[in-house]
């Protein structure tokens, strides 16, 4: 569908760039690509009313880019005989069933209605979808600042992100929504860390809110330490296991040792054997284990905590110390919605910490054809 023909860069008409959502992984793999094989893939124009040799570009944004990287000054496109609007909508019907976020769709809809006057009931005829869909897309693109959706189409900011969590606070808060989003920016947030600074926000006061959005590396360097807390608890329940497999050879010992005689008659030769095979399994067990955590011992590791040989444990030894930090896990990561403020003698950012619980974390790549997202 369309003419094939070779366009001057300087030809291209960009307007819609803008609904564009950059990714610069995806633009350096592009990069690559067009370097390595040249242009696979035409890009879609239209021509331009009433300008001769000038053509609005529908879709190709990102190899337009990659080609001027590589300085280049022509481009492969095919030109679809219809009007800009109808080009619009085609395009987005061919990929309709790709992955496209609201805040995309929000960009799009916005631009057809200020460009080319449609009211709401002919942008949900066009789009196939209600009156209500449509009013709430647009209602975003009202509610997130500019400046924020600049850095949604820049990829500092995800769009899922800043649908999930800026949104919201937009609705509560235009001030600590910018706050927020330069957060995410700054931090290079990803989905897990930005719900993890929103939740906190969310179940905050406001002078937590404050401090939060005043210096959240300090936020997010108390995650990170409670997250380093909790991703130690898998050695708290070896130990458990541990202490678990040493009372019930205790408990074996004590059995043997209160009837030995009868224990010993009642024995025929096939259980005594098998008795034996199984003591053999487990010191081998043992003995394996023992020389395994000795290979992979972390440096903050007693090694005399190893060589224990029962279940009971000296008092003050390393295995005593470790049960009680693992005791205290729980009560240090789990999700709350209360945040404390304390201050200490070794406190950075003028002697005050946020001791914050660890929330939960929020619960087609066409290489030449680029992310087809929007237009």
């Amino acid at each position: 569908m369309g003419l094939a023909m070779q366009l001057e860069l300087h030809q291209l008409d960009r307007y819609w760039e803008h609904l564009r959502v950059s990714s610069p992984q995806r633009q350096r793999r592009l990069l690559a690509s067009l370097a390595e094989s040249g242009q696979q893939a035409p890009i879609v124009v239209v021509a331009a009313e009433g300008q001769a040799e000038r053509y609005v570009v529908i879709d190709g944004y990102k190899r337009i880019a990659a080609l001027e990287q590589l300085g280049r000054d022509t481009v492969e496109a095919v030109v679809w005989p219809m009007s800009e609007a109808a080009a619009l909508l085609l395009d987005r019907s061919l990929r309709f069933s790709e992955h496209e976020s609201a805040l995309e769709q929000g960009w799009l809809l916005a631009e057809m209605e200020q460009r080319f006057g449609y009211g709401l009931d002919g942008l949900a005829r066009r789009f196939d979808r209600s009156v209500s869909w449509v009013s709430r897309r647009l209602a975003l693109v009202e509610l997130l600042p500019e400046a924020i959706q600049q850095q949604v189409r820049e990829g500092k900011i995800s769009a899922h992100v800043a649908m999930k969590y800026l949104v919201p606070v937009a609705r509560i808060n235009l001030e600590d929504c910018e706050r927020m989003a330069a957060a995410f920016a700054r931090h290079h947030c990803d989905t897990r860390q930005a719900g993890q600074l929103y939740a906190a926000w969310r179940g905050g006061s406001r002078l937590i809110r404050h401090r939060l959005l005043d210096e959240p590396e300090l936020f997010f360097k108390t995650q990170r330490r409670a997250e380093s807390k909790a991703s130690r608890a898998p050695a708290a329940e070896l130990l458990r296991d541990l202490q678990m497999v040493a009372a019930i050879v205790s408990r074996a010992t004590r059995r043997l040792a209160g009837a030995a005689a009868a224990a010993a008659a009642e024995m025929d030769d096939q259980q005594r054997a098998a008795t034996r095979r199984q003591i053999e399994r487990i010191q081998d067990q043992l003995r394996r284990m023992d020389g395994r955590i000795q290979q992979e011992q972390a440096p903050h590791v007693e090694p005399s905590a190893t060589h224990h040989d029962s279940g009971t444990e000296r008092p003050g030894s390393e295995q005593t110390r470790d049960r009680a930090d693992a005791g205290n896990l729980p009560s240090e990561c789990a999700q709350s919605g209360a945040l404390e403020l304390h201050r200490g003698p070794g406190d950075s950012a003028g002697g005050e910490s946020l001791a914050l619980p660890l929330p939960d974390p929020g619960a087609f790549v066409h290489l030449q054809g680029e992310s087809r997202a929007s237009p």
